[in-house]
């Protein structure tokens, strides 16, 4: 896995084996926290037509649905994959990535 794109607090484009993938970042509360989604046909479609501009809009409305929240009714609730290998992958590339010097 590796990351694509970044837009600072707000999300990580990651890609794996050609499946792309979203980590938006969210916050409840007092506590910040990120929900990883793989991106369906129609979000990959969305994002390859209109580029940043869907994945802000995609990582706001995941924010905006809370799925952290308790009685959160969200979408992304059920398609978080912030468990498991690909979660794992994803946490792996995102430090590589920060860890590389600015250009």
């Amino acid at each position: 896995m590796k990351v694509l794109d970044h837009e600072p607090h707000a999300w990580f484009l990651l890609e794996d084996e050609g499946a792309l993938y979203l980590d938006a970042h969210c916050s409840f509360s007092v506590f910040d926290y990120s929900v990883l989604i793989a991106l369906d046909a129609e979000e990959t479609s969305a994002y390859r037509a209109q580029g940043r501009p869907y994945l802000d809009e995609l990582a706001e409305r995941i924010h905006n649905s809370a799925p952290a929240a308790a009685v959160s009714t969200s979408p992304y609730r059920s398609r978080d994959l912030k468990t498991g290998p690909s979660a794992e992958r994803a946490s792996a590339a995102i430090i590589a990535w920060r860890s590389k010097p600015s250009p």
